[in-house]
């Protein structure tokens, strides 16, 4: 599929140009073009600014800490401002509103199966409530983050806003398991101590897993000190959460995602793995036995407490006859858990594993699309790490990137997290219904930006060296 790029060329190359060509750097022309060159800049400047408080409000949220908030809607309000800068922007720009890519219209296309099938569901205003309240959100922070994530360094200010709001949320769940509070299954499993998608212990293990490896990279990467401190902080306190949720999918996608991310770091600093992985080790004895016990039941059924094997072994097989009967529309949007049928085992509770959840809720079509979306991820994160090798450039003859050293850094870097954040995610989500949540869409983008970014670097190599030439 065709992609359109709408990329400016980067400020710094635009203004070295103009000065190369003294008939478009000098006069009246050359200076308004530098002003409104500045003056688009600080409109981009302020989309990405309130995306980035779109997105802390979305994980942070501060209305269930102070109820009074949630008068405000500050996550809509701030989202409003974000749209209403990217639009005026990309007008004055004279472009078109926003980029078209493959991953953009799957997530508008997932969207739009969503709004034909809740006809059919057999619960319509509850279907319709989980596109208005949860999957619009999704599509305005898709909107929003594929439009202004146009450089290194605000791909790197978005995931240091998502690596400070998860480990704090992280460390808020650590805090609560010692103290006793907030806890479900007889005091051994902590629950997120803020609501929405990360409330669920299950759902709590699967986002530290997901951004963990953020964290793990920022620490490790040649930044400050302090930097480099609160990065490893909260990858302890995502850490933590892991072990205090008690979540045995969680323990099988933080599994799978470490083998991915030692992977890559013991290439780039083996001493920093190889400490990391005594810590791990010398930390096994003082983890309490409740949790051993529920890991160890996910070979050994008599060791879980609450027969949840059983339950789930279920679910599955009653998701994968709700898509049976309902192969075209499924039973609904965020309807399995109200779907009743006679000789029903497990009624009012989610398929658990979120291939089924959306096979069972939005049947074969949807299916389709979120694979695709899923298949896209992947292959983004692939193909940046292939163009930071020059397999798609230099190799075939092709111009270099323009690209600096330190922003190669921090792309590749960024993209090694990346593959071991997707592994990390996919494992935790065969146990988890997140087909709608945020989080996924949230590593959707994070995993094309930077290749858009490469890609629009490949591009501007290619441009005509003069302003000349530019203007023709």
């Amino acid at each position: 599929m065709s992609e359109r790029y709408a990329f400016t060329v980067p400020s710094g190359s635009a203004r070295a140009l103009a000065a190369s060509a003294p008939a478009a750097a000098e006069g009246p022309a050359g200076a308004t073009q530098v002003r409104t060159n500045e003056r688009n800049e600080e409109e981009g400047r302020t989309a990405f600014t309130w995306t980035v408080v779109f997105t802390a409000i979305l994980f942070l949220r501060p209305q269930d800490v102070i109820p009074p908030l949630e008068f405000l809607h500050l996550a809509e309000v701030s989202a409003i401002v974000a749209l209403t800068a990217l639009v005026f922007g990309q007008l004055q720009r004279r472009r078109p509103v926003t980029r078209w890519t493959p991953e953009l219209l799957g997530v508008l296309a997932f969207g739009a199966i969503m709004l034909a099938t809740t006809p059919f569901s057999i619960w319509m205003g509850g279907s319709l409530s989980v596109f208005t309240d949860l999957y619009a959100k999704v599509i305005l922070v898709y909107l929003l983050a594929v439009n202004v994530l146009d450089t290194p360094a605000r791909l790197e200010r978005l995931t240091w806003v998502l690596v400070l709001s998860v480990g704090y949320v992280g460390f808020r769940a650590v805090l609560d398991y010692v103290r006793g509070v907030n806890l479900i299954g007889n005091g051994t499993r902590v629950m997120g101590s803020i609501g929405g998608i990360m409330q669920n212990p299950n759902d709590l293990a699967l986002n530290m897993v997901t951004f963990l490896p953020f964290a793990a990279f920022i620490a490790m990467r040649p930044v400050s000190p302090l930097k480099r401190l609160i990065a490893a902080g909260c990858a302890v306190s995502m850490l933590g959460a892991i072990v205090a949720s008690g979540s045995r999918g969680g323990f099988l996608g933080f599994a799978a995602m470490m083998l991915v991310l030692a992977a890559f770091a013991i290439r780039r600093r083996p001493a920093f793995v190889v400490a990391g992985a005594l810590g791990m080790i010398c930390a096994l004895p003082i983890l309490p036995d409740s949790y051993w016990r529920r890991i160890e039941s996910i070979t050994d059924s008599s060791k879980d407490d609450y027969q949840s094997e059983d339950q789930r072994k279920n679910l599955f097989g009653e998701s994968f006859d709700a898509f049976v009967q309902y192969p075209l529309t499924g039973v609904g949007v965020g309807e399995f858990k109200d779907w009743n049928p006679e000789k029903r085992l497990e009624a009012w509770h989610e398929s658990h594993n979120v291939w089924l959840q959306v096979a069972a809720e939005m049947g074969i079509f949807g299916f389709a699309v979120f694979a695709f979306l899923v298949f896209r991820a992947f292959a983004a994160t692939i193909r940046t790490r292939r163009l930071l090798r020059g397999s798609a450039g230099r190799g075939r003859g092709g111009p270099p990137l323009d690209v600096s050293q330190s922003d190669k850094a921090l792309l590749d870097s960024h993209s090694a997290a990346m593959c071991a954040s997707l592994v990390g995610w996919f494992v935790c989500a065969f146990f988890a219904s997140v087909a709608y949540n945020w989080t996924f869409y949230y590593l959707l983008v994070l995993a094309a930006a930077p290749r858009d970014i490469l890609r629009a670097r490949l591009s501007f190599s290619r441009a005509p060296s003069s302003a000349e030439e530019l203007a023709a």
